[in-house]
This record gives C-alpha cells, structure tokens and sequence, in this order.
C-alpha cells in the first residue's frame, strides 16, 4: 500500500484553528458587548444620581392659619355677610414666620379686599377661586417699599358662609 501524502491530523488542524479562531472572536465580541452594556448602564445610573443631588429635596407644605373673618360685604340689593376661615400656602418655614411677624397688615389687606365683594361676585366656585388668586396677589405685595415680596403659593378656604 501507498503511504497517505496528508496523515489524519494534518486535516484536523486547519479546522480546529477555525474553530479556535471563531470561539476566541465570540468572545472578545461577548466581553466587548458586556462591558459597553455595563459602561453605558453606569454612565446612565450616575448620571440619575447627580440629578437627584442638584434637586431640592421635597419637604412638607407650610401653611399660615388665619383667624376667622366675619364681614359686611357690598349691598346687592340685601345686605350680607361673609363668615370665613383662611389657611395660607407658604414657600417655606421662613415665610411663615414673616406672616406670623407681618398678620396685622395680613389680616388689613384681606379685610379691605372682603369687604369690597358683593355675594353675587364670590358664591360661584368661579367667584371663590377669582378670590382666592386676588388673595395671593394682595398678600404677596411686599410690606414695606423695598422689602421683598412674600411667597404666598395658595389660599385654602376652610369655611366659607355667606348671609
């Protein structure tokens, strides 16, 4: 018999280099797409959290309770009355304090502008919310020429009677 010219590893080993060669690149290429996946997911979660450093932290809302009002409003033909308690939105701890400091001149700006109101213009919800925004525009006006001005955020009527 004639001897083979290629033995049986010859032929092996061109495939086995292929072989080699394709689960080495399935590698790299795994390891490559598992560490951009996990560089983008930390870029992304480190990004969040510098958001959430440069966000006010949330704090608890701070309202101003005014006492009751009881006032004659405008003859429409009858004359009534309007019998009302107040709580104030305010921006923070410190607004309040200015309230509390400031609650005559509160109590004088809101007296004038209730008693400028007939019963017809405020018994609609319309009418009461046009009041409640002239109340925050009335109470954020500064105190003093120079002063700044308060940060009232919403009026909250606690009882409102009308007779």
């Amino acid at each position: 018999m004639a001897a083979d010219p290629k033995p049986d590893g010859a032929e092996v080993a061109p495939k086995s280099k292929k072989k080699l060669i394709i689960m080495i690149a399935a590698v790299v290429l795994l390891a490559g797409g598992g560490g951009a996946g996990w560089f983008l997911t930390h870029q992304k979660l480190d990004h969040k959290k510098e958001e959430a450093k440069h966000e006010e932290p949330a704090h608890a809302p701070v309202f101003v309770t005014l006492e009751a009002f009881t006032v004659n409003l405008q003859p429409d033909p009858d004359e009534k009355f309007l019998q009302t308690e107040i709580s104030l939105q305010v921006a923070s701890p410190e607004q309040e304090e200015l309230m509390k400091a400031q609650m005559p001149a509160v109590r004088s700006r809101l007296l004038i502008l209730l008693t400028s109101k007939t019963a017809s213009e405020i018994s609609t919800s319309e009418g009461k919310q046009k009041l409640s925004d002239e109340i925050v525009a009335e109470v954020n006006k500064p105190f003093s020429k120079g002063a700044k001005s308060q940060e009232v955020t919403g009026v909250f009527f606690t009882s409102f009677v009308i007779q």
